[in-house]
This record gives C-alpha cells, structure tokens and sequence, in this order.
C-alpha cells in the first residue's frame, strides 16, 4: 500500500518525512493539527533533522502554537527542539528532557489552541513515555508507534514493557468501542478508518505472540543442552523459533520484544 500522507478530516494534513526504512515504514507522519479558522496549528511529532521536511511542515503549519511529542525516539523527536525554536514556540512532552519551555505533558491534559482540542492519553508499553492524543471532533486518535498504519509495533525493551502495552491497548480499545475514537492517524503508515477492528488484531496478535514465546521457552528449557543456553543467548534462540516466518532483518527489532515478553512471563512465574 502506497502512503503519501495528505489531508485528514477537517483539522489535520500529515505531512511525511522522507526517513523510510524497514523500522519507520514510508516514513515518519509529522501530524499538523489546526481548527477550521484558526490562526494557530500544532504540530505533533516534528520527526528527523532534515531540513527538506521541516520546511514542508513550516510551510503547511504556518504559525504554530505548541509542538507535542508521541515519545522520544530520534525518528519522532528529533527536530523537535530545532522546529520550535524556529516557530517561536514550545514544546510539550512527558520526559521533561525533550520539552522546550515550562509546560510537560501527561495523562488526562487537554491542549487548546485557538479552539483545537487535544486529550492526552497515556499510553506507555512501546516506550515509558509514549501518549496518543485524542481529537474529539474528528473521532481520531493520534497513536505515535503504540499502533502503526501497517503491521505491529516493537515493544522497545527495556525501556518498553509488554503489561504496560497491552494495558494501552486496552484502553485505547476501551475508547473505540465506547464510540469515542473511529480512526487512528499513526506515527507511521497509513490511516486506519476502522480503530475497533485494528486494536482487536493488535490485541490478538500479541496474545499469540505471547503464547508462542512461552511455548518456544518451554521446548529450549526441556531440550537436552550439553553446555546449557546462555541467559543473553536465549532470545535470539527464541526469536529463530518464533519468527521464523519473518525478514531475518528484522530480528534485532523482534528480539527486544521478545526480551519483553520474557520478562512478562518472569514476571507472572
């Protein structure tokens, strides 16, 4: 599927940075959110430091208000600083060590600019610091790398963690089926018009993956070792069983949620 970003709804253009890889899809979505009128926009996720894209994202925002941060990955926020200060404006996060000015940013804040409405919903698992952020008035969620347009996300251990994940994804669940959220606009990736039937195939697709770990743990624990499996050895050894139907190259990605799911299941022994 070919993505572009463009217009959304009638508050948000998504404009897409030009970092596609196997880990960012098409590209990192740098989301530009403006009530209809307003003079002021806000900008989420101003992305990489490449001069082409923030020109781009300047020339669509026009004056903005406030930038805000999904999370601290390099490919969400690492122009997030440079942007600002370029706009004149701050920027709000959760870790304070990415916010620019006096204001942070967490569960259950709501951000206003000039008649633009945006809730905070944390939604950590992914990294410690990740939120999604909720425009009432068009039924959507922005969901950073919680959810992507296309495939799964990595649980990022260890700073990622899977019960904090699925307690997100169950909570973002909660609000589709509440009728409160019917699209996410993802970090990367396209659009997703049906939000109820992707955090149903999220929420499965981890609930096998989790089993699957615990069956490939159990077979390398019960299969005779001479020397044993060392403790770091042990991932990879279950990643090779677990996705195996998955681009080898992506395996240094799989294998950090494959820590976290191991740590999960440590966790509930």
């Amino acid at each position: 599927m070919s993505w572009a970003g463009g217009t959304f709804g009638s508050r948000a253009q998504c404009v897409l940075a030009p970092n596609a890889d196997v880990m960012t899809l098409d590209g990192t979505n740098t989301w530009v959110l403006r009530e209809p009128g307003a003079r002021r926009s806000v900008v989420v996720d101003p992305g990489p430091s490449i001069p082409a894209h923030l020109d781009a994202v300047a020339a669509v925002a026009g004056e903005v208000g406030v930038v805000l941060l999904t999370h601290h990955h390099a490919d969400h926020a690492e122009a997030a600083r440079e942007f600002a200060e370029r706009m004149g404006c701050g920027v709000r996060a959760l870790d304070p060590a990415y916010r620019l000015g006096s204001e942070g940013l967490g569960d259950g804040d709501v951000v206003s600019v000039d008649g633009l409405e945006v809730r905070v919903v944390a939604t950590p698992g992914h990294t410690a610091d990740s939120l999604s952020f909720l425009l009432p008035a068009e039924g959507a969620v922005l969901t950073g790398d919680t959810v992507l347009g296309r495939g799964t996300t990595v649980v990022a251990h260890p700073d990622g963690q899977l019960g904090a994940y699925l307690d997100s994804l169950d909570r973002l669940h909660a609000l589709a089926s509440a009728h409160e959220v019917s699209s996410i606009w993802p970090g990367h990736g396209p659009v997703i018009a049906d939000a109820l039937g992707a955090l149903d195939f999220y929420i499965a697709h981890r609930r096998e993956r989790l089993e699957q770990v615990a069956s490939a743990l159990s077979s390398l624990q019960s299969a005779p070792h001479p020397e044993g499996i060392a403790v770091d050895e042990l991932p990879r050894r279950v990643v090779e069983i677990v996705y195996q139907d998955v681009d080898p190259v992506l395996w240094g990605a799989a294998e950090l949620s494959v820590r976290a799911q191991l740590a999960y299941l440590a966790e509930r022994r």
